[in-house]
């Protein structure tokens, strides 16, 4: 049963009424999440291993999260022992406390925070928290910036500057919020003008790309509701517009294409429309179930992060292949060839260039897919240093004023804005044998040469828990700030505090959290690629009933992708490219990007390898020779999967030249992945490797001949023009 061809039927015949349930179902979903409202993921949500163990004791104890801010006085000539220092840091103390915003602020000048004095004694730090919800404080912080700012004019010779969680999350918010409108509004019209040139008519230009931004609309609605669920992470949404556009263009092109083709061919308008059902509609169901097989493997990771993308990213998928499935073919049904309308250009019979292409490589395949293969080895390289982090503070456009003042600030008092986070529960912290235990880590941490001052400890009023802050040695994320984590979880804590009867401790914060995350992803990674790998290749073996198929494709699709990673690491890591990409390298890539990529760009690659097999089994099944069958199923393809990559690749270019380094890093890698996906793969490797493998192909072993037979044909036969003629557009 050709579920695909009974959609499309049913649609194309009842146009009216498909239309108006998809419209529905948009509208009431993008209702239903405005409605429902976004539930975002809390910094406690957020965390993994020992850092996560940490946080829930601090939250069980009472201690509750707060936004704290920093403001930094500085004078390079003067010393704080200067009655001049001294009374500028009064001034800044006054100002600030007569804030109604703020609260529990804590004096250079109080001997009890004597620490927040740098080491050269040119600089000192007043700290305070942001009254209210954390979540929210961004709202709250513009007076506390305003008296800042005002403080800054007035105090000639000093350096007056402001840094913390509510400061930098109101600017990064802008950042963000600006970066992301202007993805949207460059997005539709560079995919408009990218598929205007590959149909070359306004009309079939303009319909996959309303059907992805409703997708995109409608998904986003049900990704709120479900937030109540599974809580958003900060990436979600960006990763929604970017899948959603990319795999709804792609979806549409694939059936509206062979539509067209199956026009030229002769075929009446309703028998063609079938025939696309039957045959690129099926291979757009396939493809969208393995991407969401893909997508799903996120959801074992064990991390909330994950789950939030990997739900978001199914629901843009499922909703893409549904709409490209129902509402697509009735809209074709309707429009009939005046989908041709507003033609600029006739489309090419054939493609030169990919014809160009493939001669020699069916003619000489072992040599094409040797020099294939050792490129993208030679690109793949640099991953073997991979290196991982989660972004801080100082991993924001150094374009933003907070960004700047953390550099100060952390320059001046190493680890003060990323310190280790420790949480100390159980034991009587009051009596004498409990102060000994803190004053022993406190003299342990600052001899170790990990630790750097100032140290802060707090105390619940039961005396019954504690929080500790020790900033450590490095900037939070490089393997000085590991090595210090280390330390003081294996060996200072319990030594001192490990000690005290009835107590217990844990370590959270920035380095923290990017160790253990670390640990997380390492420890989950064998499992959700097996998963992968493991449906794709059943699915892939029900598809096409073969088992040499599933196998070169999924050895085919890891080659790009262990490329595309050797780019990212070459790039991001490595720190090339900079000043033409505008980012600063922080030595590594977003923690969570490597995982991600894995599961996306396995999904995505599978788009043109279905599209392309399915063309070469439909040729194979009608009697052609595989040889043949691939030559002609290639180029027969390779227009439209010319124009589907043009458009990933401009729409993931985009997010590119966005400001937030994790966007930018998933941009660049994803459009490099399809790059190399969409040329060195599918244009050389793949007709390589089919040509070299033959009838071998299609190899099913005896003992799997039960397995049921998938349909490529549909109810309508295909014209033997549109069968066997290598027909494509050039873009």
């Amino acid at each position: 049963m050709n579920i695909a061809y009974r959609a499309g039927r049913w649609s194309a015949a009842h146009w009216k009424t498909a239309t108006l349930m998809w419209l529905t179902v948009v509208i009431c979903a993008v209702i239903g999440g405005q409605m429902a409202g976004t539930v975002d993921l809390s910094n406690s949500d957020q965390g993994s291993g020992q850092s996560a163990v940490a946080q829930k004791m601090l939250n069980v104890s009472g201690f509750r999260n707060v936004a704290s801010e920093t403001v930094l006085v500085q004078n390079r000539r003067l010393s704080v022992a200067d009655p001049r220092f001294q009374r500028e840091i009064r001034t800044v103390v006054d100002r600030i406390r007569g804030l109604r915003q703020i609260d529990a602020l804590q004096s250079p000048l109080a001997t009890a925070y004597a620490g927040q004095i740098s080491k050269d004694g040119h600089a000192a730090i007043v700290e305070f928290n942001m009254r209210g919800n954390p979540d929210t404080a961004q709202n709250r912080v513009q007076p506390v910036l305003n008296t800042v700012a005002s403080l800054q004019r007035s105090a000639a010779g000093f350096t007056i500057a402001e840094s913390g969680d509510a400061s930098g999350a109101l600017e990064q918010q802008s950042t963000v919020n600006s970066g992301l409108h202007k993805a949207e509004i460059l997005s539709l019209p560079i995919t408009f003008l990218i598929l205007l040139i590959a149909f070359g008519a306004v009309v079939a230009a303009g319909v996959p790309v309303l059907l992805a931004f409703t997708a995109v609309m409608g998904a986003g609605g049900l990704a709120s509701v479900a937030s109540h669920v599974v809580h958003a992470s900060g990436a979600t949404s960006s990763v929604m517009l970017l899948m959603g556009m990319a795999v709804g263009v792609d979806y549409s092109l694939f059936y509206l294409k062979r539509e067209r083709e199956e026009r030229r061919a002769g075929l009446p308008h309703r028998d063609a429309l079938e025939r696309a059902a039957a045959t690129s509609g099926h291979a757009v169901l396939v493809s969208g179930i393995t991407v969401l097989v893909a997508m799903a493997g996120m959801l074992l990771t064990g991390s909330k992060v994950f789950d939030s993308i990997g739900v978001g990213a199914m629901l843009v998928v499922f909703t893409a292949m549904v709409g490209s499935l129902t509402v697509l073919p009735a809209l074709l049904g309707r429009l009939g060839d005046k989908v041709e309308k507003g033609r600029i250009r006739r489309p090419q019979s054939r493609s030169r260039v990919w014809n160009a292409i493939l001669r020699p490589v069916m003619r000489w395949p072992l040599p094409s897919a040797l020099a294939a293969t050792g490129l993208l080895v030679v690109l793949a390289l640099p991953v073997l240093g991979l290196h991982t982090t989660l972004l801080g503070p100082g991993d924001l456009p150094h374009s933003i004023p907070a960004v700047r003042n953390y550099e100060k600030i952390q320059k001046a008092f190493p680890g003060s804005q990323t310190p280790a986070v420790i949480a100390v529960r159980g034991g009587d912290l009051s009596s004498p044998a409990g102060h000994a235990a803190i004053a022993k880590f406190e003299q342990l941490a600052l001899a170790s040469g990990k630790v750097e001052r100032p140290i802060q400890v707090t105390f619940h009023p039961r005396h019954d828990a504690a929080q500790i802050l020790a900033p450590l040695v490095g900037d939070g994320s490089d393997n000085a700030s590991f090595n210090a984590l280390e330390t003081v979880r294996n060996r200072i804590l319990p030594a001192s505090i490990g000690h005290l009867h009835g107590a217990s401790y844990a370590v959270t914060g920035q380095a923290a959290g990017t160790y253990d995350f670390n640990a997380l992803i390492k420890s989950h990674f064998p499992l959700v690629f097996a998963f992968v790998l493991g449906l794709a290749f059943l699915l892939l073996l029900v598809t096409f009933r073969s088992l040499v198929i599933p196998l070169t494709s999924i050895v085919l699709n890891l080659l790009s992708v262990a490329a595309a990673y050797g780019v990212l690491v070459w790039i991001f890591q490595q720190g090339h490219l900079q000043s033409l990409l505008g980012f600063h390298s922080n030595g590594a890539v977003v923690t969570w990007l490597p995982l991600f990529l894995f599961a996306v760009l396995f999904g995505l690659s599978m788009d043109y390898h279905v599209f392309i097999v399915s063309r070469i089994k439909e040729l194979r099944d009608k009697g052609l020779p595989t040889s043949e069958a691939v030559a002609r199923g290639i180029g027969s393809t390779a227009g439209t999967v010319t124009a589907a990559a043009a458009v990933m690749v401009a729409v993931f270019a985009i997010f590119a030249w966005l400001p937030m380094l994790d966007i930018k890093q998933m941009g660049i890698g994803l459009a490099v992945a399809v790059l190399l996906d969409a040329t060195v793969i599918r244009g050389i490797l793949l007709p390589a490797t089919m040509k070299m493998l033959g009838e071998w192909n299609w190899y099913l072993p005896r003992g799997l001949s039960w397995l049921p037979r998938v349909s490529l044909e549909g109810g309508r036969p295909a014209s033997r023009e549109a069968v066997l003629g290598a027909t494509s557009e050039v873009i």
